[in-house]
């Protein structure tokens, strides 16, 4: 495992070498030639090159838990490109061995061609580890009822890159949370199980342990040389929500309120106006194309409507590109054998309900684009949860209804870090975070990666045109229209019923 980590951050670096010596390269080709001698520019693109390397350490875009939400990743990104353009600029200043134009150019070009890279690498992490590899054995201390979530947790989301290699704690807690198949034995065999499994780390359930063990717990994991997580039993809040606030020394974390100044709603409003007005005039040759095409295929309507439930569960029409064949609806039924999920929601791999332009439409998100209209007219926002239908949102419980207290999205939080997670848990939670942790700066995060996102997913249908094109990771898709819950007593305690079949 040790030598799968370091391969893993060894290829991220050298991922990060190329990135920022291409961005060089094309930056003082583009420049014109200066008189500066050969070995000068050679030691200039190595500074760079290395002086980009250490800020990228220095920022921590080499720590897991920075590399594992594109968002955070993203902001530290930009972060270290700042620091590197400022000591760029002033080198250049003081030996004048770097054009300032260089300079220039290359920041922005090491800022693109980084992401496109480290999303290439995630994609291929990510299925790598939906298959087992690269994952690090981890024991959980503590088997109550925290334990089972965080189990739970780490099997729902594989791209975090841990595996539970077992829990110890009262064995009679772990039986009555359903971790039987994990306990390995009582919290003071912990050191031992370790040993026994090869974990290289540890999560310590501090709700589920008396204060008086937890302390030593994990000083003894420490002497060890163990990684050590410490869960807060905290759900939903932001970590830059928590600022480390010692008493008597003691560790304590002061919890933020959110706090939004009355310009950021006024602004996120301006923000959807604005760019869904400008996309909208940019794609309008893109969209006649479309729509023609649909109605050759078979005389049927463009348009797909279907009523959802918005802002404060006010109900309206949400539009998009037609992508399935006329009576898509009654069919669903008869395809439940193809679910490629378990648990509550339902996914088809292989659709036949899909035409074979609605599979290119919705490769590209085009089919999404007359959801710009629900942007200008106020029932939707670039940014949010995607709207529900009706007979879904009756059993939502109390706590998922506070969705409605934003505008419903086209993109969202769910859509750019829960990619093609199949768990239900996993969209509540994304979308619970959304809007308990909503700002500007969040929304434009949402955006930038939502773009590398449909970049992405037109590069993947691009190089397998010979396949279905709905396996491709639903990066922007509707988890609701993706997904039909089958058996809602199991995620919000509502009676079971199968969802009626609906365009997606």
């Amino acid at each position: 495992m040790a030598r799968g980590s370091s391969f893993l951050r060894y290829f991220l670096v050298g991922l990060d070498v190329a990135a920022l010596t291409v961005s060089w390269v094309i930056a003082t080709m583009l420049v014109p030639p200066s008189a500066r001698p050969t070995v000068v520019l050679l030691l200039v693109a190595i500074a760079f090159v290395g002086g980009g390397l250490v800020i990228f350490r220095a920022t921590g875009l080499y720590r897991a838990r920075v590399c594992s939400l594109r968002t955070v990743e993203y902001a530290h990104l930009v972060r270290a490109c700042v620091l590197l353009a400022l000591l760029a600029l002033a080198i250049s200043a003081t030996s004048h061995t770097a054009d300032r134009r260089e300079i220039a150019l290359s920041i922005p070009l090491a800022f693109l061609l980084t992401i496109v890279l480290r999303s290439g690498y995630r994609t291929w992490l990510t299925n790598q580890r939906r298959f087992g590899r690269y994952l690090r054995p981890v024991l959980l201390f503590g088997a109550g009822s925290e334990s089972a979530d965080i189990v739970a947790l780490l099997a729902q989301h594989p791209e975090l890159g841990y595996r539970t290699a077992g829990v110890v704690g009262d064995k009679r807690e772990a039986l009555r949370h359903g971790l039987k198949g994990y306990w390995c034995g009582e919290l003071d065999d912990g050191l031992a199980v370790l040993a026994e499994t090869g974990g290289t780390g540890a999560i310590v359930c501090a709700g589920d342990i008396h204060p008086s063990q937890l302390n030593q717990i994990v000083q003894e994991l420490l002497k060890v040389g163990m990684h050590v997580h410490l869960s807060s039993g905290l759900h939903g809040i932001d970590i830059g929500r928590l600022r480390p606030s010692p008493l008597a020394h003691e560790p304590f974390f002061y919890v933020e309120r959110v706090t939004l100044a009355s310009w950021q709603p006024v602004t996120k409003r301006v923000i959807d106006l604005v760019l869904s007005s400008i996309i909208l005039i940019l794609t309008l040759p893109v969209l006649g194309m479309a729509a023609l095409g649909i109605k050759l295929q078979d005389l049927g309507p463009v348009l797909f409507k279907q009523y959802r439930i918005g802002h404060q569960g006010a109900p309206f029409v949400l539009y998009k590109l037609r992508t399935m064949r006329e009576g898509a609806e009654s069919e669903t039924a008869d395809l439940l054998e193809l679910n490629m999920r378990d648990g509550p929601l339902t996914k088809f791999s292989r659709d036949p309900r899909v035409t074979m332009l609605g599979r290119v439409l919705r490769a590209t998100s085009i089919d999404e684009l007359p959801q710009l209209w629900n942007v200008l007219n106020g029932t939707m926002s670039l940014v949010g949860p995607r709207p529900a239908v009706p007979n879904e949102v009756v059993h939502f419980d109390a706590e998922l209804r506070a969705r409605e207290s934003v505008r419903p999205g086209i993109t969202g939080l769910w859509q750019v870090e829960g990619r093609d997670n199949p768990s239900f848990a996993a969209y509540r939670r994304f979308d619970l975070f959304y809007i308990q942790n909503w700002s500007i700066a969040l929304d434009l995060m949402i955006l930038a990666v939502t773009v590398e996102s449909v970049i992405a997913r037109i590069f993947h249908a691009l190089l397998h045109l010979d396949e279905d094109i709905q396996i491709a990771p639903p990066y922007v898709q509707d988890p609701i229209e993706v997904y039909a819950m089958r058996d809602a007593e199991q995620v919000v305690g509502g009676p079971s019923r199968r969802v009626r079949g609906r365009e997606s």
